[in-house]
């Protein structure tokens, strides 16, 4: 059965604003259907699959993505310091298992649930699911994972280990995707700290009419990493 439309979502006079469905698998095929259709799975241990798609919607326009001063230093330093990497899609697998292992401040447990990882993972295998990855000395340190479908990525998490490692690969994410012609990130969920980077909330049917006018188009060839990128962001 085919998951509805995202404009019958529940309203936030109910105790589940953003709610769409409930239950389902995660089968790569139902996760492709739920992004084009603007909602995204999260859900607890022990809760079927519940599929969310908040209005408004938290969105980061690529163009206006902000560098503070201390992180472009931070950045400049990393990209011109031997043993320094930045990666993508070199270790997947690793990334989603820390993202889900990373404790987050004002949160008890992870939405990262062992269904989500084997998803995503299995996403990842499809060509659909990718990763950013920062490396110091060989040792996998930060990075983030997200979703590409057309002219259209949706953020999922990330996670640091050392200081910055995750902005790092949240500015070389924005970066490739400047250099890929796309014009918009998917945030999801309104966060300070995606703020503070140039996110901004959008109406649902914003979003909704942003999806119908770039996941038909012709998709990015590949997301390896090309330090040529970086000249989009003028370090």
């Amino acid at each position: 059965m085919p998951l509805p439309p995202a404009s019958g979502a529940l309203g936030d006079d109910s105790d589940a604003p953003g709610l769409v469905a409930a239950g389902g698998n995660l089968w790569p095929g139902r996760l492709e259907e739920a992004y084009r259709k603007g909602m995204f799975p999260w859900f607890s241990p022990g809760q079927p699959v519940l599929w969310w798609s908040p209005d408004p919607r938290m969105v980061l326009p690529t163009a206006a993505f902000r560098l503070s001063q201390s992180l472009r230093k931070s950045l400049r330093r990393f990209l011109r310091t031997p043993g320094c990497e930045l990666r993508f899609d070199s270790a997947f697998t690793r990334v989603i298992d820390a993202c889900a292992r990373t404790p987050r401040r004002g949160q008890d447990g992870t939405w990262i649930v062992p269904a989500m990882v084997n998803a995503y993972t299995a996403w990842h295998a499809t060509g659909r699911a990718h990763s950013v990855e920062t490396w110091v000395a060989g040792d996998l340190v930060g990075g983030l994972y997200f979703v590409s479908i057309g002219r259209m990525c949706f953020g999922e998490s990330m996670f640091a280990q050392r200081t910055d490692a995750s902005k790092i690969a949240l500015a070389a994410f924005v970066a490739a995707a400047l250099a890929r012609d796309i014009p918009l990130i998917d945030c999801q969920q309104n966060t300070g700290h995606l703020a503070s980077f140039g996110a901004r909330e959008i109406p649902r049917s914003e979003f909704l009419a942003h999806l119908a006018l770039t996941l038909g188009a012709a998709e990015p060839v590949d997301w390896s990493y090309d330090e040529s990128a970086w000249a989009r962001l003028s370090l």
